[in-house]
């Protein structure tokens, strides 16, 4: 069995836990602070990929990072990953809708399945699940808060069209 390794990320928004095996980043979600106290880290060395994570998203959170490039695999559906795949196509500072989201999969009727894989991702930022809003153009679903989503969206809109939201 491959060695897991955690490592607990502190941004600007939140303690973020990093899970990684196989040189490949699984997880990344926000957690609570009585998590992240549970979840001590006796592992004395990390592995480079989980540096070059904490390094992306050091970068991310301070404006010079647009996209990632440390190696992800997230388990799940082979729909699941179909929709993975179009969440990390979704170019920094821009948003989709679930509708369009569900169009560029190729059924316009898969709203609610699209909207419940984007729900299951794990790997938060990296795979960006907070650019999918309502149609209306409102802050909806968004596993970590609406407040975490309506920062990374403003983040982005500010560093990409130097404009703030009205979300």
């Amino acid at each position: 069995m491959s060695p897991l390794f955690v490592h607990i990320y502190h941004s600007p928004i939140g303690q973020m836990k990093i899970i990684a095996v196989n040189n490949c980043i699984e997880q990344l979600v926000f957690i609570e602070s009585h998590e992240a106290a549970e979840l001590f880290d006796a592992q004395s060395e990390q592995p480079p990929v989980v540096h070059q994570c904490v390094d992306e998203l050091m970068e991310y959170f301070a404006g010079t990072r647009r996209s990632f490039s440390v190696p992800i695999n997230q388990e799940g559906t082979e729909f699941q990953q179909k929709v993975w795949k179009e969440l990390y196509e979704v170019p920094f500072g821009k948003t989709l809708s679930y509708g369009e989201l569900a169009k560029r999969l190729g059924d316009p009727k898969m709203v609610r399945a699209a909207a419940s894989a984007n729900g299951k991702n794990k790997i938060a930022i990296i795979v960006p699940c907070h650019r999918i809003i309502g149609a209306d153009q409102s802050l909806v679903g968004y596993a970590w808060g609406k407040s975490r989503k309506r920062w990374l969206l403003q983040h982005e809109f500010r560093l990409a069209l130097g404009v703030q939201t009205l979300f």
